[in-house]
């Protein structure tokens, strides 16, 4: 830890991916209060009111792949997109982090992640599992954002493959919340719902504004 703490943000993140168990943790606890599967439970049982048992598991299975494939695609080319358009690390760590705080200022506000057209467009959709709620309201912009940012640090196969397993485990937890959220929902109610929500937003926040101090500050060095 000591060693750790000696190294600079961008220097201690490499050596935190150079390590299976570490990059899984560290790729999963990234990704968990972006995505935010707690969050995205109302809005799937709204949206699956009308389901059978049968059918809101699949959905949720569904959902939770979607998450998944998502994710680890912008992982994978995440590294050949930032080198086809130029964009250097700097760069996508302030993008990243503007994406991200737009994320958090929404959560905190209370704001949908969804556009109204998006909204909309769900109640008459028979698959929801991709769109809305795989894309954009769980691995939206901030969450592939961060994603990206992981693997340009990424060094070695060790390195993806605890990434990998970091997301199937988000991918996993996202679909237990949203096959066991029903309960939860109903014990916690709106109210207890969007406090946990702004809580996490105002952590989502905390992380943007470091990502956008990190980016300027490789700027300036």
């Amino acid at each position: 830890m000591e060693m750790l703490s000696a190294m600079n943000p961008e220097a201690a993140l490499r050596h935190v991916l150079e390590d299976l168990p570490t990059a899984a943790t560290a790729t999963f606890l990234a990704l968990f209060p972006i995505v935010n599967p707690p969050g995205g439970v109302p809005m799937f049982f709204s949206l699956t009111s009308d389901y059978s048992r049968e059918e809101r598991n699949r959905t949720a299975l569904m959902t939770a792949f979607y998450v998944i494939a998502i994710l680890v695609t912008f992982m994978l080319v995440g590294r050949f997109v930032l080198s086809f358009f130029g964009i250097s690390l700097p760069v996508l760590k302030i993008a990243g982090g503007l994406i991200v705080a737009n994320t958090a200022w929404g959560m905190v506000t209370a704001s949908s992640r969804m556009t109204t057209e998006e909204s909309s467009e769900a109640l008459t959709k028979e698959d929801i599992s991709l769109t809305p709620m795989a894309m954009p309201m769980l691995s939206g912009p901030g969450s592939i954002g961060v994603v990206m940012g992981l693997a340009a640090h990424a060094n070695g196969f060790l390195a993806y493959m605890g990434m990998v397993i970091g997301i199937v485990a988000l991918g996993f937890t996202v679909y237990l919340f949203l096959w066991l959220g029903g309960p939860l929902v109903k014990r916690l109610g709106p109210s207890g719902m969007g406090a946990i929500t702004r809580i996490f937003g105002f952590l989502i926040l905390a992380i943007a504004v470091q990502l956008v101090w990190d980016g300027v500050a490789d700027f300036k060095g």
